[in-house]
C-alpha cells in the first residue's frame, strides 16, 4: 500500500489507522505470526501502527501486550501467560527512560564504573532470560539524552550521560553481534535522524508516558517492522534500474557516453556517483542489480565503460536496454532469474514510467524519486533490504545468478534436457542439520516461498532443537556444478508419527535449482533414511499460497499418491513404494555428509 511506503505521511497514518487496517486485513495470503510487545513506556498506539506495517509486509500479527513498564517482570517473572502465548517475535520497547543506574556528579569514578557494570548486567540478565521463549528477540538501544549537563564534555567525561549511554549502546551492539536470535533495533539512529529535540516531547512524556513524540510512532513502527519482515523472508531481493537521469545525468543516446553527467566534477555528477557506490555496496550484500532502460543496448552499455563509472556491466544480472514497455522487460527479468515480481524494487526518474509499472505489475515496489541527491535516501530509508543475517551465500548471490544465466545459455544448445543436466557435471552434498550450517538453513527456511510445500517457518532455536531430537529426520542439500557452488539450497524436515510412518513437515528449495534433480536426490536420501529406521510410509502435505502453486503436484511426480484434498486446496499425499525402490536422481553424484 503506497500510504505505508516511505516517504509516508505519519499524521495521515495515525488519523486513518482503522480504515487502513480494514483494507490491509482483507489481503489474501497473509502469514500469521504472534508478536509480544513488552513495555518500558506507553505502547498502545505503537501496537496499532506496528500492526499496519506488518500487514503491509504480508504478516498477520496477533499481539501479546505486556503491562505498562513491566518489561523486566514480564520476562524474568512470567506468570505463564507469555510462555502460553508462544510468541514468534518478542519486541522489548524500552528507551533511555528505562536506564536505572545513570551516574551523577557526586559519584566517584569507581562508583560510575560500578553503576555501568550493574546496568550492563541488568540488561544482559533480561536478554539471557528472554531466550527461554525460543523466538527472535528485538531490543531497542538507547537514544541520547535531551540535555547535556557539561556540554560537549558530556560525551567525554565518565559522569556524562551522553558518555554513559554511548557505552551502553556499544555493549548492546556487541551482545547482538555474538548472540543468535537477538537483534538490536537502532532507536538511537531514529531519534538522531529526526533530531533529539523533536523525537522526545517532555509534554507527551509527562502527560501520556510515551517516550517519544507521538507523531514519530509510525517511523518507529516502520523500522521495527523492517526487522520482523526480514526475519520472515519478506525482504526485496533485487533493484531494477533505469539509466538516463537515474544512474547518470543526461540521455546517453543524445549526449553520448562522454556527455553524460557522472564523476566528481559537478554536484549532480557527485550525486549520481554516490548513488552508484551505494548500489555497489548493496550488491555486495547479495541484492541483485538489473537494468531496464529505453535505449539502444550497445550505446547504453558504453556508459559503464567510463573510468569514473563505479558500476560496471559485470555488476548486473540482467541488462534490458530496448524500446519495449518497461513493465514487460521487468516481467521478462523476473522470469529469467526465476523471482516473483514482489521481489523487485524499480527505480526510474520518470513519473509516467513509474505509474505504468505500478499499474501493470502491482507486485513490484516503485518508490517515488525526486532529485538525484535524494535517491539513496529513497532506497535506504524504505528498509527494503534490512539485514538480520548475512551468510557467505548471501554475499555470493549475484555471482550465483550470473552462473545461472550461463547455465540457461548452455541449456539452449541441448536438444535433450537430461543430457544438458549431465553436462553441468553436478554433485550434491546431503547431510543432517548441524550447527555449522544452522544459520543458513534457518535463513533459507524463512525466505523461501515458491518451492515451499507447507509454508512453515522455524526460528533458529527450533532448528537447533531438531538436531538433537531422534523423532525428527532432517536433511539439507548443497549443489555444486562446473559453473560454481550454488550453496545450501534445500532443506527437509520430517517427524515420526505412528509406528512405521513419518510426516514431511517442511520441504523447501531455492527456485534457482528447482528441476535439476536435486529434489530427487533429496527424496532418494529420505527414502533411504526412512528405510533404515523401519518407516514404510511417508506422508506429504501441500498447503496452497499465491506463491507455491508451481509445486502443487510435486509429490505426484516423485511417486506419491494423493489421498485427500479439502475445499481450500490443501492436499495430502502418501508414499509407500519402498519395495524395489530405485533412485530417481540420475544426473549427479551424491555425497553423504
Amino acid at each position: 500500500m503506497q500510504t505505508l511506503e516511505y516517504p509516508f505521511d505519519s499524521g495521515l497514518i495515525l488519523q486513518k489507522k482503522r480504515s487502513l487496517k480494514r483494507q490491509l486485513a482483507a489481503q489474501e495470503g497473509l502469514v500469521p505470526k504472534k508478536v509480544a510487545i513488552l513495555s518500558g513506556s506507553t505502547i498502545g498506539e505503537i501496537k496499532n501502527i506496528l500492526e499496519l506495517f506488518l500487514l503491509n509486509a504480508g504478516i498477520q500479527p496477533e499481539f501479546y501486550v505486556g503491562g505498562y513498564a513491566l518489561y523486566y517482570e514480564n520476562i524474568l517473572f512470567d506468570d505463564g501467560s507469555l510462555a502460553a502465548f508462544q510468541p514468534d517475535i518478542l519486541y522489548i520497547h524500552t528507551s533511555s527512560k528505562n536506564i536505572v543506574n545513570l551516574p551523577t556528579q557526586a559519584d566517584s569514578p569507581q562508583q560510575v564504573e560500578e553503576k555501568f557494570s550493574a546496568e550492563c548486567a541488568r540488561w544482559q540478565t533480561l536478554w539471557n532470560a528472554a531466550a527461554k521463549f525460543g523466538c527472535p528477540v528485538i531490543q531497542n538501544n538507547f537514544e541520547l539524552p535531551g540535555y547535556r549537563l557539561m556540554g560537549s564534555m558530556d560525551a567525554v567525561d565518565t559522569h556524562g550521560h551522553v558518555n554513559f549511554i554511548n557505552r551502553l549502546n556499544t555493549m548492546t551492539a556487541e551482545y547482538a553481534a555474538k548472540t543468535p536470535n537477538f537483534y538490536m533495533h537502532d532507536l538511537a539512529y531514529l531519534a538522531a535522524s529526526v533530531g533529539l529535540d523533536n523525537w522526545f516531547s517532555p509534554t507527551v512524556w509527562y502527560a501520556y508516558k510515551y517516550a517519544m513524540d507521538t507523531q514519530y510512532i509510525p517511523i518507529l513502527c516502520h523500522s521495527v517492522a523492517n526487522i520482523i519482515k526480514s526475519l520472515f523472508g519478506k525482504n526485496k531481493k533485487s533493484v531494477v534500474l533505469d539509466l538516463d537521469n537515474t544512474l547518470w545525468g543526461g540521455v546517453i543516446g543524445d549526449d553520448g557516453p562522454e556527455g553524460i553527467v557522472l564523476g566528481k566534477e559537478t554536484p549532480a555528477g557527485m550525486a549520481y556517483s554516490e548513488f552508484q557506490q551505494y548500489l555497489k555496496e548493496l550488491s555486495r550484500l547479495g541484492v541483485l542489480l538489473n537494468v531496464c532502460s529505453k535505449n539502444e543496448e550497445e550505446m547504453a552499455k558504453k556508459g559503464f565503460e567510463r573510468a569514473d563509472s563505479i558500476l560496471k556491466l559485470d555488476d548486473f544480472v540482467c541488462f534490458k536496454a530496448n524500446w519495449e514497455p518497461k513493465h514487460r522487460n521487468i516481467a521478462a527479468i523476473a522470469q529469467q532469474i526465476n523471482l516473483l515480481p514482489d521481489s523487485f524494487v524499480f527505480m526510474d526518474d520518470n513519473p509516467a514510467e513509474r505509474e505504468i509499472v505500478r499499474r501493470e505489475l502491482p507486485g513490484v515496489t516503485v518508490p517515488e524519486l525526486t532529485a538525484p541527491e535524494m535517491y539513496i535516501r529513497a532506497l535506504d530509508k524504505a528498509g527494503y533490504f534490512e539485514v538480520t543475517t548475512l551468510s557467505a551465500d548471501d554475499k555470493k548471490r549475484n555471482e550465483m545468478y550470473k552462473q545461472n544465466a550461463q547455465r540457461a545459455a548452455l541449456e539452449q544448445s541441448f536438444g535433450n534436457y537430461e543430457d544438458y543436466l549431465k553436462s553441468l557435471e553436478m554433485h550434491c552434498e546431503i547431510g543432517a542439520f548441524d550447527q555449522a550450517h544452522a544459520e543458513r538453513i534457518t535463513q533459507l527456511i524463512n525466505k523461501t516461498n515458491q518451492f515451499n510445500l507447507t509454508t512453515r517457518r522455524y526460528t533458529a532455536a527450533e532448528v537447533e532443537a531438531l538436531m538433537n531430537d531422534d523423532q525428527y529426520i532432517t536433511l539439507y542439500g548443497r549443489l555444486v556444478d562446473k559453473f560454481g557452488d550454488n550453496g545450501i539450497v534445500t532443506a527437509l524436515i520430517a517427524h515420526k508419527t505412528a509406528p512405521g510412518e513419518a510426516d514431511i513437515d517442511l520441504w523447501i528449495m531455492s527456485c534457482r535449482t528447482f528441476k535439476r534433480q536435486l529434489e530427487h536426490a533429496m527424496f532418494d536420501r529420505l527414502v533411504a533414511v526412512c528405510a533404515e529406521q523401519g518407516i514404510r510410509k511417508i506422508n506429504g502435505f501441500y498447503y496452497p499460497t499465491a506463491k507455491n502453486l508451481p509445486v502443487k503436484d510435486f509429490y505426484a511426480t516423485i511417486g506419491f499418491e494423493k489421498v485427500a484434498e479439502d475445499e481450500q486446496g490443501n492436499r495430502t499425499f502418501a508414499f509407500t513404494g519402498f519395495d524395489g525402490y530405485q533412485p530417481q536422481c540420475t544426473v549427479m553424484e551424491t555425497v553423504l555428509l
